[in-house]
């Protein structure tokens, strides 16, 4: 990962006492769940766009940012649209229900698709347009979340990036429940006092959010 914004990363999160197994389901896996920890807010869209810069490479990887404010969206829209290898679409709460349903469906498309071709990196010979290759993020707020309970199906993405992470343990599960493949993984942004926030959501959720390695390439 390239310099700057991950060398302000600093791992500071204790880790609390393992959960029983049967206090979540599989998707909340205790192995699933990681964060990174900057120490200056001003270095934080750098810190996510060095992850990016790795995990976005990966061929076809459907990802989730989720913040919580329309601000804070535009914002990672702004930066995420200069890079190359991301096809980016956000998901806005003014959006037309038919544009909406597309986006979702698109997404979904491509969740499924890595799930067939998970063990394949970029160069592996297979015969695809450059915009298929690219990896399919969608960036939601907390108010444009899918709609299970109405209808809508999970995004089942493979990545979840907490850009903004939510003080609540309910808004954090049901962005993994909404957003989260069963196999997926979570990487929680904590920029100074926020990790007594993650702290406190791990305790009450039973979960257990590890650092992320250094090479993010060893859990994608």
């Amino acid at each position: 990962m390239r310099g700057t914004g991950m060398d302000h990363a600093e791992a500071t999160l204790p880790s609390p006492s393992p959960p029983s197994s049967s206090s979540f389901a599989s998707h909340f896996s205790p192995g699933h769940h990681f964060y990174v920890a900057v120490d200056r807010l001003q270095f934080k869209m750098e810190t996510l766009l060095d992850l990016l810069g790795v995990a976005g490479r990966r061929q076809s990887l459907p990802i989730v940012i989720c913040c919580s404010s329309r601000d804070e969206l535009d914002a990672v829209c702004a930066s995420v649209s200069n890079l190359s290898f991301i096809s980016l679409t956000p998901l806005y709460s003014d959006l037309a229900d038919n544009d909406r349903a597309l986006i979702l469906e698109k997404f979904r498309h491509s969740s499924a698709g890595w799930n067939q071709n998970s063990s394949l990196f970029p160069g592996d010979g297979l015969e695809s347009s450059s915009e298929t290759k690219k990896s399919c993020m969608i960036v939601v707020t907390d108010a444009c979340l899918p709609l299970v309970g109405m209808g809508e199906a999970p995004l089942s993405a493979r990545v979840v990036i907490n850009y903004e992470l939510p003080t609540k343990k309910e808004v954090y599960l049901r962005r993994m429940s909404t957003c989260l493949a069963a196999d997926g993984i979570v990487i929680n942004m904590v920029v100074g006092g926020e990790v007594v926030t993650l702290r406190g959501l791990e305790e009450s959720s039973g979960l257990i959010v590890a650092e992320m390695p250094i090479n993010i390439s060893e859990i994608i």
